[in-house]
């Protein structure tokens, strides 16, 4: 499938660093432990820390911008276009696999707003959708890899899924939305570390289907973004699973 009429990947990291004083004034909500990763590639709070990071944010940043690596600590997420296939079904649910075959994959999001410091921003819609195994979306009245979840006081939400296919010459990839009042919006879109895709589609299903060499370096959008929005997965049982802190202005 494609993507057309999605706008690409923009480049408006809006704010790439809170500055050398605004960083030595942060605190712990914006830093976790290795394997999590904030918006623009700053560590996200384990869920054990949730609770304390609301009160303060942290800032260790690092020069490096390769896709995987640390970069400036509380900054807002880079976006992109929600593509042709997102669909306002309101679904609030954790598990969106609805029985889709994959690699699974657990997702811990925490929205903070840069603006205050990193604040935990509580009671924001997060909606994410993405490709199946094949590469297909869900479309008319199917929702399967759809869901929203509603931020708790810590910011956070977690939604359980499979990692997603490749299609179209694209980076495999997963949408979220991330709407804090009825009037705004963020969306953007995260991508996956290539050495983890790769293992992830030597197992079935996606290895009923021809695997590209390289998913993510065909990709521009990729290329532009992918620095700051690739997920830090770890393994976890059978999957993987990431933490990442979505700044929003």
């Amino acid at each position: 499938m494609t993507e057309n009429g999605s706008s690409p990947t923009s480049r408006r990291a809006l704010l790439l660093a809170a500055g050398s004083a605004g960083v030595a004034a942060l605190t712990a909500a914006c830093s976790g432990a290795a394997g999590t990763r904030g918006a623009a590639g700053q560590p996200s709070a384990p869920p054990s820390r949730a609770a304390s990071a609301s009160a303060s944010a942290s800032a260790s940043a690092s020069a490096s911008l390769s896709p995987g690596a640390s970069a400036p600590a509380c900054v807002l997420a880079v976006k992109a276009g929600a593509g042709p296939y997102y669909l306002d079904l309101d679904r609030v649910r954790s598990d969106i696999t609805e029985g889709r075959k994959g690699v699974p994959f657990r997702l811990d999001l925490t929205v903070v707003r840069v603006s205050a410091g990193c604040r935990p921003v509580a009671d924001a819609a997060v909606d994410i959708w993405h490709a199946d195994a094949a590469g297909d979306y869900s479309t008319g009245g199917d929702s399967f890899l759809r869901g929203t979840q509603v931020t708790d006081g810590t910011g956070r939400s977690t939604f359980r899924t499979i990692v997603p296919g490749w299609y179209a010459g694209l980076a495999p990839h997963i949408h979220f939305k991330v709407r804090p009042d009825s009037r705004t919006e963020t969306t953007s879109q995260f991508f996956f570390p290539e050495d983890l895709l790769l293992q992830a589609y030597a197992r079935p299903p996606y290895s009923e289907r021809r695997v590209p060499k390289h998913p993510n370096a065909r990709d521009s959008r990729y290329r532009a973004a992918g620095a700051a929005m690739t997920l830090p997965l770890v393994p976890d049982g059978a999957g993987y699973r990431a933490a990442y802190t979505v700044g929003i202005d």
